[in-house]
């Protein structure tokens, strides 16, 4: 099923899911089935799977050292399959601008309809840790919308170099990311809102969120992503706090804001252990009063740990 089908079935019931990263090069995928297992009594209806664009290794020969492109992390799409095929759950493959040429990606959705994956979360990606500024990869897509118009096309039988008359192709439900506190390349809120404007208007289905800890941060994004016409299906996706080098980390690499009350009793923290405990019980908080406001979805980002998340679906689900 697709995400908004199954926000639709669920009749303004308040559904679990969660974004997990595939494991590195020579990990063994066990691993992410042991943190998955205990989340699955919560009954999410899709599991999301990121996506990593490229990097750059230096190896050594001779003395000299050669810059080589890798990924660390790959196998989005085989991931989605293995889970899809182990749980019967609906998987959500992040398909990226940066790292993949247009072709790649039309070979990327073209297995995602023969493994019958109906979902997909276009997103631009970021930039490339020695840029300074996201740059689009050589016949690839310079924004979100674009990608999402070429997903889109392509459910129409459109591909890159053929159109097909007799396409018996299924329509993808796309998913695109929002930021409650602006994206960190924006110069305002009501800009970042025409851009993922742009985004729906290019056929996306519904929305995530980036991460946020002050509810009033969605509130308001909701409030004003529906003045400007946006009427999809707006998601809030929440992360707990774990470790206390998150205080000075999030903010820097999202660019969001932290709560004063959540700084003050992070920083109180004798050790990691008592701020992961902080963390689930905001998030938990967080999560209620979310829910009580009736969102579609809770939307959590595990980073493959599922033992906070575990405890905080079970104060809610």
């Amino acid at each position: 099923m697709k995400v908004t089908e199954h926000i639709e079935a669920a009749q303004n019931k308040t559904l679990f899911s969660f974004e997990i990263v595939p494991p590195q090069k020579g990990k063994n995928i066990q691993e992410l089935y042991d943190n998955i297992d205990p989340l699955m009594e919560f009954n999410p209806p899709f599991i999301d799977v990121t996506t990593s664009r490229e990097e750059f290794v230096y190896l050594e020969k001779d003395g000299l050292y050669d810059r080589k492109v890798t990924r660390t992390r790959p196998g989005t799409v085989g991931i989605c399959a293995a889970i899809k095929h182990k749980y019967k759950v609906d998987t959500v493959p992040h398909v990226l601008c940066g790292g993949f040429t247009k072709e790649e990606t039309e070979y990327m959705l073209v297995d995602c309809q023969y493994l019958g994956i109906q979902n997909v979360m276009a997103l631009r990606g970021d930039a490339m840790k020695h840029q300074r500024y996201f740059e689009a990869t050589n016949g690839g897509h310079t924004y979100a919308y674009e990608l999402v118009e070429q997903i889109r096309n392509m459910c129409q039988g459109k591909y890159l170099h053929e159109t097909l008359e007799n396409s018996n192709t299924d329509d993808f439900c796309i998913g695109v990311a929002g930021y409650p506190e602006k994206h960190l390349e924006a110069p305002s809120l009501e800009f970042d809102l025409k851009k993922l404007k742009q985004k729906i208007d290019a056929g996306a289905d519904y929305i995530v969120t980036q991460m946020f800890f002050n509810n009033s941060k969605y509130f308001e994004f909701v409030e004003k992503a529906r003045q400007a016409g946006i009427t999809v299906p707006i998601i809030p996706g929440i992360k707990p706090i774990a470790v206390k080098k998150h205080l000075q980390l999030l903010p820097q690499v999202f660019k969001i804001d932290l709560p004063e009350d959540l700084i003050s009793a992070v920083d109180a923290c004798k050790n990691n252990k008592e701020v992961r405990q902080v963390g689930v019980e905001w998030c938990i908080a967080q999560s209620k009063e979310l829910k009580e406001a009736g969102v579609p979805v809770l939307h959590y980002y595990s980073m493959g740990k599922s033992d906070n998340i575990k405890n905080i679906a079970q104060a809610l689900f």
